[in-house]
């Protein structure tokens, strides 16, 4: 059994990638939970120093997820890495230090427990299409990841993205507080984009992969935006599907900056 937690910004904007999250987890011979009463892990407000309201979320989530005992796997490095290292850091010295520690122990990152956790032995599929692959910050950085998603893309065919590893200009509140600079940040990763060749860009943040969406139906491409997760599941899950407790993510709700879904989704 796994405890599955799908972020905020994939329940209100790209609920396909929780569904392909699950999906992957099951390929993979995991029985999965989805804890109820998730909310934001406050990563937003910490990263732009309001510490009592991230506090505040980040005390909900912990106590939501500290009545669970299995691994707790989430489809975002962003937001594993505000749970694995940065809630530790915000509770220290109070009297959930231990509960934060407690809890960042059992969290990781979807690419890194079907890999390196589990050895799953799964590979991502996409139809014959040229995908790309964009590294996020969170989830590189914070994390060290990178190796668990080149090993899961082996068996596509996969072009080479100069700068892979380079941020796209989201940054959460960085790219609201700041947009002329997130834009040009994210206009030379998307000329990148559309010089490899690819016909699908792929990563593992939706929130990173929403900006880029954004970016290229403003300049009227085809190419693709998925989240590494689909392209693991394969086929889209059938309706019906869902965790084995709480409810399934719904959609509804657009990000800021009209970015809009991703591929797969209705606007």
């Amino acid at each position: 059994m796994v405890q599955l937690v799908v972020t905020c910004l994939v329940d209100a904007v790209a609920p396909q990638v929780g569904r392909a999250a699950l999906a992957a987890l099951e390929k993979a011979g995991c029985d999965v939970a989805f804890p109820d009463g998730q909310i934001c892990c406050g990563q937003p407000a910490f990263n732009v120093g309001l510490t009592g309201p991230a506090a505040r979320m980040a005390a909900h989530t912990l106590d939501v997820l500290d009545e669970t005992e299995q691994m707790i796997v989430i489809p975002s490095g962003s937001c594993a890495d505000m749970i694995v290292n940065h809630y530790p850091e915000l509770f220290e010295g109070t009297d959930r230090a231990e509960q934060a520690r407690r809890v960042a122990g059992r969290v990781m990152e979807l690419t890194r427990f079907l890999v390196d956790e589990i050895e799953a032995g799964l590979t991502a599929e996409a139809d014959g299409r040229r995908v790309a692959y964009h590294h996020s910050c969170h989830g590189l950085r914070g994390l060290g990841l990178g190796a668990q998603a080149d090993r899961l893309l082996e068996g596509v065919d996969r072009v080479e993205l100069e700068g892979d590893r380079e941020c796209c200009g989201f940054g959460g509140l960085f790219s609201i507080e700041m947009p002329s600079l997130s834009a040009a940040v994210m206009d030379e990763k998307l000329d990148r984009v559309e010089a490899s060749g690819a016909d699908t860009l792929v990563g593992g943040d939706v929130s990173c992969l929403i900006h880029m969406a954004g970016g290229l139906r403003r300049r009227g491409s085809t190419i693709e935006v998925k989240h590494i997760a689909e392209l693991i599941a394969g086929t889209e899950p059938t309706a019906g599907t869902e965790p084995t407790a709480g409810t399934e993510p719904t959609a509804g709700t657009e990000a800021a900056g009209g970015a809009g879904p991703l591929a797969g989704e209705e606007e």
